[in-house]
């Protein structure tokens, strides 16, 4: 199964192209509905797939969580995917996908992996309300391949945010502010419902004007929009947007095209790009620098994003 995992440095090539690679697994058949879904995660947080070892049991740990293994002698929390997601099976899962991201390393335990398919975000859509609901917000983009199967992208920090018992409010004490920055605005975007509430939180306690969007193009969009009134108002981009914030992974542009797209265009010069992702590796921060990104910042993290986003804002 460590074939799958091979040739990541080709992988690394695929910033700036609006490109990904996800892994696909499946959690069982579900006895609800008769179906066996399809779900999807990014390559660039799958660290190692593996049949599922010995789990320790651990107390105080929420329905979802199975337990604790030990991998090469760290102890890792491993999450029964099936049981998260409401997917009621009687096979018992026999895969681990061992996940690190944003400096967390877990095992989400599934029925099956299948293959590794390279995508454009392009195709990636974000998810109709009725599956948002019917999932609890789990997905975060979905897509029908060739042969007409439906995959569906997980929400990976809502997972990590829910399954670790950490509250999705912010600890406002940790966010670090300045009055000289309060009439600044910052424009964000990000996928995750939990990554936007928390940067929506962090902004409100630095008293930083705030807009978002829910993906790249979105962002790009609003982003022409604000360039075309800025235009008719005698002025440039950058005296209404003074910095963009951008997560990685996002349905139809992700973070690496919309950096592309923004310092391509002259109309946006003078306006720093920051990327907020969970994929916080080093490798993953090169590919930023690739596309002229000014910083990279780690997720859920109020302290280090206020910090970042005040540096940039005082040096506008």
């Amino acid at each position: 199964m460590s074939d799958l995992l091979k040739n990541i440095d080709a992988r690394t090539k695929l910033a700036g192209t609006n490109k990904l690679e996800i892994l696909l697994f499946t959690l069982g058949l579900d006895q609800r509905s008769g179906r066996r879904e399809t779900f999807g995660i990014n390559v660039f947080k799958v660290r190692e797939v593996m049949r599922t070892p010995e789990i320790t049991q651990a107390p105080d740990m929420p329905s979802s969580v199975e337990g604790m293994v030990s991998l090469r002698g760290v102890l890792v929390p491993v999450i029964d995917l099936a049981k998260y997601a409401g997917i009621v099976t009687e096979s018992k899962p026999e895969i681990m996908v061992v996940s690190e991201y944003n400096g967390h390393t877990q095992g989400f335990l599934v029925e099956a992996v299948d293959t590794i398919l390279r995508l454009d975000w392009s195709v990636m859509r974000v998810p109709p309300d009725m599956l948002t609901m019917q999932m609890g917000g789990l997905v975060t983009a979905v897509t029908e391949l060739e042969s007409g199967k439906l995959v569906m992208m997980l929400d990976v920090e809502k997972v990590l945010a829910e399954t670790t018992q950490k509250s999705s409010t912010i600890d406002t004490a940790a966010v670090v502010s300045d009055a000289s920055i309060s009439h600044k605005t910052v424009f964000f975007a990000d996928d995750s419902l939990v990554a936007r509430s928390q940067i929506e939180q962090t902004l409100d306690a630095m008293n930083v004007h705030h807009m978002h969007a829910i993906n790249g193009k979105r962002a790009w969009d609003e982003l022409l929009k604000l360039a075309k009134s800025a235009e008719l108002q005698g002025k440039m981009v950058k005296d209404l947007v003074h910095l963009v914030l951008t997560d990685v992974e996002m349905p139809e542009m992700d973070g690496y095209m919309l950096t592309k797209q923004i310092k391509s265009d002259p109309r946006f010069v003078g306006i720093p790009v920051l990327m907020h992702s969970s994929l916080s590796g080093l490798s993953n921060q090169k590919l930023g620098q690739s596309v002229g990104v000014d910083g990279y910042v780690a997720k859920f993290e109020p302290h280090k994003l206020s910090e970042s986003i005040m540096n940039f804002l005082r040096r506008e």
